[in-house]
């Protein structure tokens, strides 16, 4: 058996052969500009104090990680070309590749790579994902020594991707509050393939190629335009039309359907498996009836999930049985699906207590949606929870801060939620379920109010444990006994995809899709 550090040591060597892996037999064509459509604005290009996937696409190529990750959950050098996990895991050191330098020509220290993990443990809204860090030590300039209050799984994880973007020390060290740092927006300085050349809210965002990049020869593009366009119609004509040439995280099932005809155009559902997008229907537990288990269970059994998926969205989405993505090395299927039973349904209200009136309701309860995709979720439940006697009012939000603060303070019966898992549990699933993260005014921050010790415990063995099987065999009990306590009614994956024109070579599909490095990605000419 390999030792822990035998098992997490990556050599330099791997670099050669990540690109040789995820490079097709066709010899990449150098330059050219990828023209890129995105459907919402960045607060700002920072990924290290903010989370969000349209900060983390620019921010991934403008800031390099540590690790990388390919399309079967394989950690793989990138700026640290190797590292150690001590066997008590509770000491990570990395070791930087060599000449690694910024944009504006300052090389890449251990001290920035401490100073950005401090920056992400203090400022980033993803708590869990660096608590365990302590400190780190800098014994040398390309050696950075990471020690732990706990062993912390997720730790490679949580150096990939936008989740831990290294930042210059002698811009950010400069007193001011990253959070609103004048550089995250403006002459940004980043470590990754492409440099800043201008961000225009609500237009576009233009990179270029980091001629210095620590990776010799890449990236292949010269130029990347991040075009802005909110209307689904409008990036589904330019892509069309090849005015874009690509477009990610698009999910409107109809407009999926419409470019999935085109010849010219891939649709695929790859590189979203840790970004982990799921839609689900949650229940206060803080108030009745809903914190009663029966009538969680009997609105389950009364929902069709297959209807939903496939007459409501159109077959775009993927079935979900949990809080783990099914993309995730994590996910349990084998659990209770609540397969749709009306007759069982109304057996548990009876059972329960909850008896007609003479309009044969039982009781009235309220559903919000946090969206316009998941409006038509809401209505649909209308009718369908008539047939067990319950009384369903859909409530619309006049914005997403409105219910945001409505549900995040426990004043809701149900509403239909969109949720990210971020690749490990730690990073995205404990935050729903433990009793700990209850917090009123916090969105998806256990804002049922569920609570169980038990799934504490469990939950606190899995977010510790490096033994991968182990692991695996804790949140597979874990969703197992979520599923019979039902805290929330699991339905389907946001139907998240990427359509590319076919002139598009090493397209982005490892876990982390175009949250990750497009240093591998080239343009074939017309």
């Amino acid at each position: 058996m390999r030792s822990m550090k035998q098992a997490f040591r990556y050599t330099a060597l791997a670099v050669l052969a990540l690109g040789a892996s995820a490079v097709s037999a066709e010899e990449p064509t150098r330059g050219g500009t990828l023209i890129w459509s995105m459907g919402g604005t960045p607060r700002h290009l920072n990924p290290a104090v903010q989370s969000g996937i349209w900060t983390g696409q620019p921010g991934a190529q403008l800031f390099a990680t540590p690790l990388r990750f390919d399309e079967n959950w394989n950690p793989h050098p990138y700026l640290a070309r190797e590292w150690d996990i001590s066997d008590d895991g509770l000491t990570v050191t990395l070791k930087l590749v060599e000449g690694a330098t910024f944009h504006d020509g300052h090389p890449i220290t251990s001290s920035d790579v401490a100073f950005s993990i401090m920056t992400v443990k203090a400022n980033h809204p993803f708590k869990t994902m660096m608590a365990p860090v302590e400190s780190v030590e800098t014994p040398d300039d390309l050696t950075a020594v990471i020690k732990l209050s706990k062993p912390h799984p997720a730790l490679l994880l949580a150096m990939s991707s936008q989740l831990l973007s290294i930042i210059p020390e002698h811009i950010y060290g400069d007193g001011q509050d990253p959070k609103s740092h004048p550089r995250n927006s403006e002459d940004v300085v980043g470590s990754g393939p492409f440099k800043f050349v201008e961000f225009k809210r609500d237009q576009h965002i233009i990179l270029e190629r980091n001629e210095n990049f620590f990776i010799e020869g890449r990236p292949y593009v010269d130029r990347i335009i991040m075009r802005i366009i909110k209307d689904p119609s409008s990036r589904t004509i330019a892509v069309e039309k090849g005015e874009t040439l690509l477009a990610t995280f698009e999910a409107n099932p109809r407009e999926l359907a419409r470019m999935k005809e085109n010849d010219h155009l891939v649709v695929t559902d790859q590189g979203y498996a840790a970004i982990g997008p799921l839609v689900w229907l949650a229940f206060n537990h803080q108030r009745e009836p809903t914190s009663d288990p029966a009538v969680r269970k009997a609105i389950a059994y009364a929902v069709d999930r297959n209807f939903i998926i496939n007459a409501l969205l159109l077959g775009a989405p993927t079935e979900a049985r949990t809080g783990f993505h099914p993309g995730s090395i994590f996910y349990e299927s084998d659990v209770e699906p609540y397969d749709l039973d009306i007759d069982k349904a109304n057996q548990l209200l009876d059972e329960a207590g909850y008896e007609r009136g003479a309009d044969g309701m039982r009781f009235p309860l309220t559903v919000d949606f946090g969206s316009a995709f998941t409006r038509p979720h809401a209505e649909y439940l209308k009718p369908q929870l008539k047939k067990i006697g319950i009384d369903m009012t859909v409530r619309a939000s006049p914005d997403f801060p409105s219910w945001a603060k409505r549900v995040s303070n426990h004043e809701f019966d149900l509403t239909w939620d969109v949720v990210f898992n971020w690749g490990d549990p730690v990073i995205g699933v404990h935050r729903t379920y433990l009793s700990t993260n209850i917090k009123k005014g916090v969105i998806w921050s256990n804002t049922q109010g569920y609570a169980n010790p038990k799934v504490d415990e469990m939950l606190d063995m899995g977010g510790r444990e490096l033994d991968a099987e182990k692991r695996r065999a804790i949140y597979s009990d874990v969703q197992k006994l979520l599923a019979d306590e039902l805290p929330v009614y699991w339905v389907h994956t946001l139907p998240y995809h990427t359509i590319y024109n076919k002139r598009i070579g090493n397209p982005p599909q490892t876990i982390w899709g175009t949250s990750s490095p497009l240093d591998e990605i080239y343009v074939r000419p017309e």
